[in-house]
């Protein structure tokens, strides 16, 4: 039914159209040069009279000094440190015999989270157990020589001989011995009839696992990761500041934000590094902040919005409604002359536009800096600025 009347409404538009195009040229001209004559509406200066400015709810007053908690808004993302991010490898080569968790499972420290077989492991057992005997009578054999020695039976290079003999074994299983310890053996419980083949991989923090890499079956080597752990207690934020708006920040300072992508939950977080480099092209500093309380939804990589808390301050402030935005640029009216030109009527009001800056805005108020030197006794639009920008905007257009 809507979509008739508009309609309608185009068609008795375009036949009074047509209708008013059949006036002879000199009556059109001469209507023309009346309605230039008669204007009373100035693109750059709207006016109202008294009974339009009661009508639409138009309200006056002034530019006060309010006492506002001044904020700052920033963009940024929440990240886990390095040291409480771990990729689980192993030291050793071998094939997955059992994987023990999954992606979302929280594991401690120390942790058993998949164990690897490799024959290799029972060789490295058995030459280290082979080692004992030989370094015993690797001992034996440097104790004989030195007793010839004494008793100058034997020749002193048959000494040196010997204790090389025994020094290359010690370390060769001091080696080998450092080695199954890496592997989770122990070598005092070690025997000849028990020998390992089955070696464990632990978890080296406390968190949650976020990738599992590795399948049962498939071939492991140092470089490639078994699973990835994050350690969410450590969570902070990168905020993107500003060098003009870092001399506001501080140590200390609280923070609230919101998931640029799920604003309906409010963190909180405190500064606790400012940066000192800037980031990149981009002209922005880096501050760290941690976060406070629960982090229950909070992820690695999340977008935030932020909110961090400054002084109060005195400042030049309007209620926020005074403030209106065109073309991407803040205004504010405010009553002046009217024109040279125009009709003198008592009960008429004209506005004048001035662009303003925008600041923060706490209690209903708006801080602003006037873009344009005004009077301190200027009288200000308060309430239904929006109506007068309209009629100016749409003014302008009708004239263009």
């Amino acid at each position: 039914m809507r979509y008739i009347i508009f309609i309608i409404c185009g068609m008795l538009t375009f036949g009074m159209y047509a209708c008013n195009s059949k006036q002879n040229p000199a009556t059109e001209e001469q209507d023309h040069d009346h309605g230039a004559e008669g204007e009373e509406e100035h693109a750059e200066i709207p006016s109202l009279t008294a009974a339009q400015i009661k009508s639409i709810g138009i309200e006056f007053g002034s530019i006060q000094h309010k006492q506002l908690t001044a904020s700052l808004r920033a963009n940024g993302v929440l990240k886990v440190p390095n040291q409480n991010k771990a990729t689980v490898n192993t030291l050793y080569n071998g094939v997955v015999k059992s994987l023990l968790v999954q992606t979302g499972n929280t594991v401690k420290k120390g942790q058993v989270i998949a164990t690897i077989s490799n024959p290799q492991f029972i060789v490295t057992q058995e030459e280290y157990l082979a080692l004992k005997p030989k370094i015993t009578l690797a001992e034996q054999e440097v104790n004989r020589q030195k007793e010839l020695n004494q008793g100058n039976a034997g020749a002193l290079k048959n000494l040196q001989a010997a204790s090389a003999d025994l020094s290359a074994l010690q370390a060769r299983a001091s080696a080998l011995k450092e080695q199954l310890q890496l592997m989770g053996i122990s070598t005092s419980n070690l025997t000849n009839g028990k020998l390992i083949s089955v070696i464990a991989i632990h978890s080296p923090i406390t968190g949650v696992v976020s990738k599992v890499t590795a399948n049962v079956g498939s071939y492991l080597d140092v470089n490639t990761p078994v699973a990835e752990i994050v350690d969410n207690s450590q969570l902070h934020l990168d905020l993107f500041i500003y060098e003009k708006d870092l001399a506001k920040l501080k140590t200390g300072q609280l923070i609230h934000f919101t998931l640029t992508n799920a604003p309906g939950k409010e963190y909180d977080a405190t500064i606790f590094s400012l940066g000192s480099t800037f980031e990149g092209e981009s002209k922005a500093i880096s501050v760290h902040a941690k976060v406070n309380g629960d982090k229950t939804g909070l992820i690695d990589g999340m977008g935030i919005t932020a909110l961090i808390s400054l002084d109060k301050a005195v400042v030049p402030a309007v209620p926020s409604e005074a403030v209106v935005n065109y073309q991407n640029q803040d205004y504010i009216f405010i009553v002046t002359k009217a024109p040279a030109d125009a009709k003198s009527e008592d009960n008429t009001k004209y506005f004048e536009r001035i662009p303003v800056a925008k600041g923060t805005t706490d209690v209903g108020y708006t801080e602003i800096t006037p873009l344009k030197e005004i009077s301190d006794s200027a009288l200000v639009v308060v309430k239904g600025a929006f109506f007068i920008l309209a009629k100016q905007t749409n003014s302008g257009d009708h004239e263009h």
